[in-house]
């Protein structure tokens, strides 16, 4: 609501004062030279002359008692919203330039609500106040802490009651006292994180940054912030000296602290309205009382936005840019390490790669078993085997038993179109870590899950179902984009149907009805679940994935091979899976003020070959052509061209986005861009080195270890990446023309999905006659 009133020689003001150097904190990695470090910063700070800059952020005024807000925010008309308001409790709590406050408060978040059988967060839950948890628990980004929880999908006048729960549940903690397994879960956990140091995809150098950067804007020692074992050393002393410690840490800082809020967000479906109609009144009284002169500066300025927007940057201006040159890029393609151990229907993949001593293990059950009648129970039967205890624990101790013996069990589905087939392939993935020496423990803890799972819990499934429902919900509004790709890819592939079964907006629809079954027909929701379980564990339908280096490998593998032949046997039946394709152009009705459109094709029927120069093309397009157009002119937050160059399905997307069928117009002309644009060396080199970039990004051992599993799985060898490497770096803007010619086929039988508001898609039927069949989400 306020950006319209900045003032613009303010935010010129505000860009000169704190985005100025003397403001700056440098921060490098990596094994390059310190002295080249600094006269390369020397070239940019010399041009500077120091200048004052108070940057202190005051600490916040504590709050002599808790205070109460209730807010609102967009919901659909016609709808029941009486169950959909969220509530959290807000906690201000220290500062952040402790390291061993840090680490103590982070400690407590993960007793507190690390995992769905942390006492908070179960207590939350079992209350049956709301459908899943809301806010994200501790925050340490700015100069002092906060920790919030609560509730959504709650009646608003029990948010009261909510924070009952809460304060009750934390008082039974402090009264009676954590238990020792929780303690010692918890600190397990947090060890295993520190040691690991696993950022995934981001490499490790941002990812220290990243660390380091807020305690050291607000005045910490930013190397001190680097290391972790003494601090971790000081916080076990601690605890061992005062067993009590988190006790006493909740009863502080969230008992007796008054500095707290209790937020509650009610739906109001005549919001959306209500802001359109303000909205609308405030420019007519704006334009009424505008001048002829002001009325033709504003047109005069509009005009001079768009040629600002439309003009390229130029060649000198582009040349001060740091940039690679291609001579720079690996011109050979990296294998990975790969062992192919199979033994009778058996294959176990190894790689021997350095891991600091952690085993990375991943076990994974062909989901060609399953009837295809019983695949939407995917994500809660996977769930199920992690979050509902065995028949000889329940949830809790086994959840317990997990973070003390391991860095964590998880579950995810994959599912793929292989190498020169039509067929779809999909597993049931279970992926454990741990060191080395608790082998033994992991491969327990997955034989008991696999072997023993308990289903017969009704209110523990229930909640599953309803955080499910509810974060499917949640992400319709906030990642519409994601459903509608789903959508879209459900109409070529039955991967995509299969994806969008267990992930879109058929999910959303089979969890809507399996929460009514739970409560009127469970037996057979349970004899779901168990004859998906009796279909899947198969150790003839299995494959194992391990990585770490050989020297343990050779202690490891006997015991990996005795968990494999304590697993069932069974004759091995690929189910047939016939659904239907999805027809496409769809209007998912959302309430939401912008929309997420999209446009997808198989340019395969086209009569189009692959070749790695279409990917080049791609970035072109995503980084120019459809950001300048859809973003930058458009006003949309973002807009994406994706190319699965296996499936031969192009899909372009807008995000949060307030056009819709200027947009497909927009999707429509990148056949011509490619034709028509004067595409120049550097450009070209760009796009060149984003691809590779692609290809060649950050991998940590656990990361390259499943990328080598996969190429195995698709059928992707070595010699493939390295044509394809080969093609990408020899492109040229000739090779776009096929690509070109291949979008025209986009353009003219693509197949469309928009999410948005109902008005806004009732108005692209005005325009289109039935162009979209309009599906009311939400």
């Amino acid at each position: 609501k306020e950006i319209p009133s900045l003032n613009y020689e303010y935010f010129k003001k505000f860009h000169e004062t704190y985005y100025h150097p003397s403001n700056a904190f440098v921060y490098f990695y990596g094994d390059d030279a310190p002295d080249k470090r600094l006269e390369m910063l020397d070239e940019y700070l010399s041009q500077f002359e120091p200048q004052p800059v108070n940057r202190e952020i005051p600490l916040q005024p504590r709050f002599e008692s808790p205070r109460t807000e209730k807010l609102v925010y967009i919901a659909p008309q016609d709808t029941d919203i009486s169950k959909k308001s969220i509530v959290t409790i807000n906690w201000l709590l220290d500062e952040t330039l402790v390291l061993t406050e840090r680490l103590r408060f982070s400690l407590l978040d993960q007793v507190l609500i690390g995992n769905p059988a942390s006492p908070l967060w179960k207590a939350l839950i079992d209350s049956g106040l709301g459908d899943d948890l809301s806010g994200h628990g501790l925050s340490g980004s700015l100069r002092e802490m906060y920790f919030t929880t609560g509730l959504r999908g709650i009646y608003p006048e029990d948010a009261e009651k909510v924070e009952k729960v809460i304060f009750d549940s934390l008082r039974q903690i402090v009264r009676e006292g954590l238990s020792q397994n929780t303690i010692e879960a918890a600190m397990n956990t947090g060890e295993f994180r520190l040691r690991e140091n696993n950022t995934g995809s981001t490499p490790r150098g941002l990812s220290l940054m990243s660390r380091i950067l807020s305690p050291w804007i607000f005045g910490a020692d930013p190397i001190e912030m680097l290391g972790f074992e003494n601090v971790l050393s000081a916080v076990k002393a601690d605890l061992a000296a005062n067993p009590r410690m988190f006790e006493k840490m909740i009863q502080k800082y969230l008992i007796e602290n008054t500095h707290r809020t209790r937020v509650l967000l009610v739906p109001d479906p005549q919001l959306a309205d209500r802001e359109a109609a303000e909205e609308t009144a405030h420019l007519n009284k704006i334009a009424a009382a505008l001048s002829d002169d002001n009325r033709n500066k504003i047109i005069n300025e509009t005009h001079l936005l768009r040629d600002m927007q439309n003009r390229q940057d130029s060649p000198e201006d582009l040349a001060k840019i740091p940039r690679l040159k291609l001579s720079d890029l690996k011109q050979k393609h990296t294998p990975l390490p790969i062992d192919i151990l199979e033994s009778g229907k058996q294959t176990m993949l190894y790689h021997n790669l350095f891991t600091s001593g952690i085993l990375y293990f991943t076990v994974g059950f062909d989901l060609r078993e399953i009837p295809e009648r019983l695949l939407p129970y995917l994500p809660l039967f996977g769930r199920s085997m992690l979050e509902m205890g065995t028949k000889n624990e329940d949830f809790v101790t086994l959840s317990e038993r997990i973070g003390r013996d391991t860095g964590g069990i998880s579950q995810s589905p994959i599912a793929y179109t292989p190498k020169n087939s039509r067929e779809t392939s999909a597993w049931l993935m279970f992926d454990g870590k741990t060191t080395a020496a608790q082998t033994g423990k992991l491969l327990d803890l997955l034989r008991d899950v696999l072997l023993l799972p308990n289903f017969d819990n009704r209110d523990r499934f229930r909640q599953m179902a309803l955080d499910a429902r509810s974060g499917m919900e949640s992400a319709l509004t906030n990642s519409g984009h994601g459903t509608v790709m789903r959508r879209l890819s459900a109409c070529f592939t039955q991967s995509g149907r299969f994806n969008e079964k267990i992930g879109g907006l058929s999910q959303l629809i089979f969890l809507r009805d399996l929460v009514t079954r739970i409560e009127s027909d469970w037996d057979s929701v349970v004899a779901d679940l168990r004859a998906f379980h009796d279909a899947l564990i198969n150790r003839d339908a299995l494959i194992c994935n391990a990585t770490i280096d050989a020297d343990h490998w050779r202690e490891i593998e006997p015991q990996i091979r005795a968990f494999i032949n304590d697993l069932p046997q069974k004759p091995v039946h690929r189910e047939p899976w016939t659904t239907e394709l999805l027809t496409g152009f769809e209007g998912l009705s959302i309430p939401a003020k912008i929309n997420f459109v999209g446009k997808a094709a198989n340019i395969f029927d086209s009569g189009y070959t692959f070749h790695g120069s279409a990917l080049v093309a791609n970035k072109l397009l995503r980084t120019g052509w459809l950001w300048n157009r859809v973003r930058v002119q458009g006003g949309a937050y973002g807009a994406m061209c994706q190319f699965n160059r296996r499936s031969g399905i192009i899909t372009m997307l807008s995000y949060r986005d307030p056009n819709h069928l200027k947009t497909l117009e927009i999707f429509d002309q990148c056949s011509e861009f490619l034709r028509g644009a004067r595409i120049n060396t550097d450009e070209l080199t760009k796009s060149i080195i984003g691809v590779i970039g692609d290809f060649d990004s950050y991998e940590l051992p656990d990361e390259k270890g499943n990328t080598a599993m996969m190429r195995y799985l698709i059928g992707e060898s070595d010699d493939d990446l390295q044509k394809l490497r080969d093609e990408i770096l020899s492109t040229t803007p000739a090779d776009f023309a096929a690509y070109a010619a291949a979008l025209d086929y986009f353009r003219d039988n693509g197949i469309v999905a928009i999410a948005g508001n109902e008005s806004s898609l009732q108005e692209i039927n005005r325009q289109k006659p039935d162009y979209l069949n309009i599906i009311n989400v939400l």
